[in-house]
């Protein structure tokens, strides 16, 4: 199965003096089992290109299609495409309500039809899967810290099992220790399930350890298109759009600039250290 957008624009305010073009004739697949980042500033269109994929926004015009099928299919059940399309929003408050934490990511199987025992059954392995501990349970959502709630956000998503997760800056407000286990959280979650992931972010650094293809949206089009490597190799236009390669791809490349053997498409510490340390062997001594 892929979730798929064909020549998709969305105006906002159409037919208004506010109409805004959020989205220009965006087409693209993401296929079943993919780890994607969506990545662009702010205003550039990703979440509004999400809310087309969940269907909480219908496109102005173009299609987007779920396994085949044109969401905007009055045969289209948008419960149902809720459930296997699963939207994590920015900030966590905006889908927390219920009294406790079992009950609000119950929330989501018991509207699916789903009895009370099933429900339960699914929240708790969600929740476990999440790291969120029995002891919480009964706590209110509102109650827990910033990475918990979206812990637990996450978790009555998860508890829908849905075959595609998009997650709207999941780790938008949190400390460099939040934001390293919510990530790798998202990773562990692709791992076990294989399911689609789809990340969105404005930052380079977060999305290039853990994505396979990076989507860069600029001005509500597709700006580039692969993976990690081929996107930040052009270093040069994303900057021209406001957007930094992570900080060791822009190392690597001030190295080759400086005559050093080294790779410049490296994305992560680890090969960045890989081809410094070869760079380095290879210099002759001054």
């Amino acid at each position: 199965m892929s979730i798929a957008l064909e020549h998709a624009s969305y105006i906002y305010d159409k037919g208004s003096a506010m109409a805004h073009e959020a989205l220009r004739d965006v087409t693209l697949e993401i296929a079943d089992g993919t780890f994607a980042g969506l990545i662009g500033h702010t205003g550039s269109g990703k979440s509004t290109l999400v809310q087309l994929l969940n269907g909480l926004l219908v496109p102005t015009s173009g299609r987007v299609l779920y396994d085949g099928r044109d969401i905007a299919d009055a045969a289209v059940r948008k419960r149902e495409l809720r459930a296997k399309v699963g939207l994590v929003f920015q900030y966590p408050e905006h889908q927390l309500f219920e009294a406790d934490v079992l009950s609000d990511v119950m929330f989501g199987p018991r509207n699916l039809g789903l009895d009370k025992e099933e429900a339960r059954r699914r929240a708790g392995a969600a929740l476990e899967l999440v790291g969120i501990d029995e002891t919480v349970y009964e706590q209110s959502p509102f109650d827990l810290s910033g990475g918990q709630k979206r812990r637990v956000a996450i978790a009555g998503v998860i508890a829908m099992e849905p075959r595609v997760l998009i997650l709207d800056e999941p780790t938008a407000g949190l400390d460099p220790q939040g934001r390293e286990e919510i990530l790798s959280l998202i990773r562990s979650l692709h791992q076990a399930s294989g399911m689609t992931v789809i990340l969105v972010s404005h930052s380079m650094e977060d999305v290039a350890r853990f994505v396979e293809r990076i989507i860069v949206m600029n001005h509500g089009s597709v700006f580039a298109d692969g993976t990690p490597a081929e996107v930040f190799s052009r270093a040069t236009e994303l900057k021209e759009i406001g957007l930094a390669p992570p900080a060791v791809t822009e190392i690597c490349r001030m190295l080759k600039e400086q005559g050093w053997d080294v790779r410049t498409d490296v994305t992560t510490v680890e090969e960045a250290l890989e081809t410094i340390l070869s760079g380095l062997a290879h210099r002759s001594p001054a």
